[in-house]
């Protein structure tokens, strides 16, 4: 029973930490130990610490979220636009380090 509740935490946990954002800012974060990940518009900020300290083995200092609002775009001539999406900044402690560039 305690098996079946643990894998079912375990889903929802990868299903809120689904992929980083590698973006030339969110690398500048990394020096002040700062690691942002795209999360489900409906993530809370105690979801995505959960999350990240169960899956990462890591301690999380603070977790701070946005929802960043999707741009108008042009692609030949059609108007278009792209979807809003959450960002999670997740702090982490002192001495802590997550890499980004290796899976989940």
């Amino acid at each position: 029973m305690a098996k079946a509740k643990k894998s079912e935490a375990q889903e929802w946990m990868y299903e809120i930490i689904s992929q980083p954002h590698v973006t030339e800012k969110a690398t500048l974060g990394s020096e002040h130990g700062q690691v942002t990940f795209i999360v489900p518009r409906v993530a809370t900020k105690p979801r995505v610490k959960q999350a990240v300290e169960t899956l990462f083995g890591v301690k999380v200092k603070n977790v701070n979220t946005l929802v960043q609002k999707g741009k108008s775009k042009r692609f030949k001539g059609i108007l278009g636009n792209r979807s809003d999406f959450k960002k999670a900044i997740v702090t982490l402690e002192e001495g802590e380090t997550i890499d980004v560039s290796s899976g989940v």
